[in-house]
C-alpha cells in the first residue's frame, strides 16, 4: 500500500522525500471506544437505579501540547446518556484543562442544551490543573466546578472541588498496577453536600495490555474501588479501544 501511494506522489511531481513523508505522517484526530461494566467517576456511581453497562464512543484531537475531545456516555438499556466537550494545554508536567459535562434527561424531548445558566441547566463546568512530573509514575489533580448545574439548596453555585493523587507501576511489559485516592474539599456534589473535608475515592487498579496484530494494543482493567463516603465498594471491567 506504501508503495502505491508513494508511486501516486511520484506522478504528482513530489520529490521522493516528500512523498515518503506523507506517507509516514500520522493524523492529529483519533477516536477512541470505551466499555464499562458499571459507571463509576470518581468514586460516585453515575447509574444508582437500573444500573447497565456504558460504552464511551470518543472523537479527540491534539497538536503541540493542545488537546480537544467530544465524548458520549450510553447505558446499553438506554437510561443514561451524557455528551461531555473539553479542551486541555500541556506544558512538560502542568495540564490545564476546561471540560463541559452535559446530561440530557431521559426523555429527548424535554432537553434544553442551550440553557446554559438557569438552574435547570444540564451543563456542568469545571476547570481542571493536573501535575504529573514527567520522570515520575505520579500525578496531582484538582477540579472545580465554577458554574452551571452545580448548585446548593439555596440556588447558589456549589463550586464543588475535587482532588486526587495517584501514580503506577509498571512490570513486565504489559502490565500495569495504579493506586489513587480522590477526596473532596468542601460540601459538594461529591459527599451530598452535607459534609465539608471527605475522602470519597479509593481506586486499586489493574491492567493488562493484550497485545494483538499490526501492532495494535487492547488495554483492559479490573478495577477496585470503594467510597468511604456512602461506605460502598464496586469491582469494575474496563476496556479501551484507541484507533
Amino acid at each position: 500500500m506504501k508503495k502505491i501511494v508513494l508511486a501516486i506522489a511520484l506522478c504528482f511531481g513530489f520529490t521522493a522525500a516528500q512523498a515518503q513523508e506523507s506517507v509516514k505522517r500520522e493524523s492529529n484526530f483519533h477516536l477512541g471506544l470505551d466499555l464499562q461494566t458499571k459507571y463509576l467517576w470518581r468514586g460516585m456511581e453515575m447509574m444508582t437505579e437500573d444500573a447497565a453497562p456504558v460504552v464511551f464512543p470518543c472523537l479527540n484531537y491534539s497538536k503541540n501540547g493542545f488537546y480537544a475531545y467530544a465524548m458520549g456516555g450510553y447505558a446499553i438499556n438506554g437510561k443514561y446518556s451524557e455528551v461531555d466537550l473539553g479542551l486541555s494545554y500541556t506544558y512538560k508536567w502542568l495540564t490545564i484543562a476546561l471540560n463541559d459535562y452535559y446530561y440530557p434527561t431521559i426523555n429527548s424531548a424535554e432537553d434544553q442544551y442551550y440553557n446554559l445558566k438557569s438552574r435547570e441547566t444540564g451543563h456542568w463546568f469545571e476547570g481542571v490543573i493536573t501535575i504529573a512530573p514527567e520522570n515520575i509514575p505520579a500525578y496531582l489533580s484538582v477540579s472545580n466546578f465554577f458554574a452551571g448545574a452545580d448548585k446548593k439548596e439555596d440556588g447558589k453555585q456549589a463550586y464543588s472541588t475535587y482532588a486526587e493523587i495517584g501514580g503506577h507501576y509498571d512490570f513486565l511489559n504489559d502490565h500495569k498496577i495504579g493506586l489513587a485516592v480522590g477526596a473532596a474539599f468542601n460540601k459538594s456534589c461529591y459527599n451530598g453536600y452535607d459534609r465539608d473535608f471527605s475522602i470519597c475515592n479509593i481506586e486499586l487498579k489493574y491492567t493488562y495490555s493484550l497485545k494483538l496484530k499490526n501492532d495494535f494494543t487492547l488495554p483492559l482493567s479490573v478495577a477496585y474501588i470503594t467510597n468511604p463516603v456512602y461506605e460502598k465498594s464496586h469491582v469494575n471491567f474496563i476496556m479501551n479501544f484507541a484507533f
